[in-house]
């Protein structure tokens, strides 16, 4: 593997979500909360509209680096914040945003920054993965 220096940009990315992804991945985690597909319950509940899922989110964050890790068995953790929700506009969707930096080196692991966007506004804080040299 190269040197790599804190502050270097490994990968980046931006991931397209419509409302059919977010019923597609429902089906796949089980998880079948009605904020994720229903504007009225959105609303009800006080949120400004359909929201992408948090573990959504942060598998399409963490994916932003598998080929560049190459092995994600390399994964020794991986940790968010919640910050803001991706709101999924029913005709646009929304776009998510990646970007990975180094973080930090060491000899038993490297810290990989992920600062991931949406509508210009951080969703996720803190999202930091640690992966074996």
């Amino acid at each position: 593997m190269t040197t790599l220096e804190v502050g270097t940009v490994i990968a980046e990315r931006t991931v397209h979500l419509t409302r059919e992804d977010l019923v597609r991945y429902a089906g796949a985690s089980g998880d079948f909360n009605p904020i994720h597909y229903r504007d009225d319950v959105a609303a009800r509940v006080g949120l400004p509209g359909v929201l992408a899922h948090g573990m959504l989110t942060m598998g399409l964050s963490v994916a932003t680096i598998t080929e560049w890790l190459g092995d994600t068995g390399r994964i020794l953790d991986y940790g968010v914040r919640f910050t803001r929700p991706v709101v999924v506009d029913p005709d646009t969707g929304a776009d998510v945003t990646v970007i990975a930096k180094v973080g930090a080196v060491a000899d038993d692991a490297i810290r990989i920054d992920l600062t991931v966007t949406a509508a210009d506004t951080t969703v996720l804080g803190k999202s930091q993965v640690r992966v074996r040299p």
